[in-house]
């Protein structure tokens, strides 16, 4: 068996960067955590959204994760490396604004619903996947509820969880297309609001209209970031021994 402590993940951050987005200050905190705690190293690169509308921006890492902090500059890099892990089978965490892109990336590409809309994006837009909250969850915690036997609910080992989150804009129409698709939606809010999403039959792909990178202060990593984390090892342990990935 590959010692997966002696894997270095190299991983890539999707988004525009800033010291004015806690979730992204967090970042660091996180990798050092992964490292000391869980003896998971990650090699962290950012890679502003422009950059990544780049085909090969994503392509040879172990790890894709697309951080808060829309709206991006631009929205197609990030479709861009969200359809890359996707279908390239790379380990995917998407995060507030990732989780609103995942599904936009999903709508388009394998629902063929290739005219739906981001309201933040593109607000004149006729027909909204994702469109402004009833209630704005902008510093706010509720309720997760998660999916018995989902990736999600594996990778916490709880029923329901208490979450952060940093958002005005959620999903909402063409969820039944989505679901039909092959999409999971594996956390909802009490009210059954659609919170989380993964992907079965992929490595690692799950996303999160919460900010996991605002758990407690920083120094224990959140289940879905050391989640994220053990797929990039194992994913750069396949790699090095010359496995299919």
């Amino acid at each position: 068996m590959t010692d997966s402590a002696a894997q270095i993940a190299k991983v890539a951050l999707v988004g525009d960067h800033s010291p004015n987005v806690v979730s992204h200050t967090r970042v660091p905190l996180l990798l050092d955590a992964l490292a000391t705690r869980d003896r998971l190293v990650l090699d962290a690169y950012w890679i502003p959204s422009r950059d990544a509308e780049a085909e090969d921006a994503v392509r040879g890492f172990d790890a894709v994760w697309v951080v808060p902090g829309s709206p991006y500059r631009s929205e197609a890099g990030v479709l861009s490396a969200i359809r890359t892990a996707r279908e390239e089978g790379i380990p995917f965490l998407g995060t507030c604004g990732g989780f609103q892109h995942a599904l936009l990336e999903f709508a388009r590409n394998v629902c063929g619903l290739t005219h739906v809309a981001h309201a933040e994006n593109d607000p004149g837009a006729d027909d909204f996947l994702i469109e402004p909250l009833a209630c704005s969850l902008a510093d706010h915690e509720d309720t997760v509820l998660l999916e018995p036997d989902s990736l999600a609910h594996a990778l916490f080992g709880v029923e329901r969880t208490v979450e952060r989150y940093s958002c005005h804009y959620g999903p909402s129409g063409h969820l039944d297309t989505l679901r039909a698709h092959g999409l999971r939606f594996c956390g909802r809010d009490t009210a059954g609001a659609v919170r989380m999403a993964e992907l079965p039959g992929h490595p690692f792909f799950l996303a999160s209209l919460f900010q996991p990178e605002l758990y407690g202060d920083g120094s224990r990593p959140h289940p879905m970031v050391r989640g994220l984390a053990r797929a990039a090892v194992e994913h750069a342990a396949r790699r090095s021994t010359g496995q299919p990935v």
